[in-house]
């Protein structure tokens, strides 16, 4: 195949997996009524509508990663190999401490989880479409979380992860 043939595969297919990791967070949230949404467990942790707000906030900040809008993705050092992505994740610990700017506010209704998981998504879906394909695999970012440096295809494949694990703790929060 030939690379800009690969590069519009790869962002198709980061597209759709994004799209629809989103899109069944959404569904679950809308699932939920209210006051389902906004129940801190008695455990601890996050609400329904919380996780939500989390997961947008850092979709938002992939997305500016992705397409320059936000400082942080730099020129990849020479040398650099990537990883497939099904040797990062297991990488990623069971339980993080989300950043004091990724952590939602004490309430956050259903209703704005999930405007801002929509309007997050668009975000992502609108700086993968100015990925190119030196950019994609060229720049990145490094982080403790997955191990040192990705390119920025990983980050749209680290973002998909991101919203999958919250979409399971959100299930397991609203008990369906």
């Amino acid at each position: 195949m030939d690379p800009l043939a690969a590069h519009r595969a790869r962002i198709g297919h980061l597209r759709e997996s994004f799209a629809e990791a989103n899109e069944r967070l959404v569904a679950r949230l809308r699932a939920a009524d209210d006051d389902e949404a906004r129940r801190v467990p008695e455990s601890g942790g996050w609400s329904a509508a919380q996780i939500g707000w989390h997961v947008a906030k850092v979709t938002t900040r992939f997305a500016g990663f992705m397409s320059g809008d936000l400082p942080g993705a730099q020129p990849l050092p020479s040398g650099f190999v990537e990883r497939p992505w099904a040797e990062i994740a297991p990488q990623v610990a069971e339980r993080l401490e989300a950043p004091a700017g990724f952590q939602p506010p004490p309430v956050v209704s259903r209703m704005e989880a999930i405007s801002a998981l929509e309007a997050s998504g668009m975000q992502l879906a609108r700086a993968l479409d100015v990925v190119t394909a030196e950019r994609g695999a060229g720049h990145g970012i490094s982080s403790p979380i997955v191990g040192g440096a990705i390119n920025l295809y990983q980050v749209g494949e680290w973002a998909t992860a991101h919203v999958i694990r919250h979409n399971r703790q959100a299930k397991q929060v609203l008990g369906k």
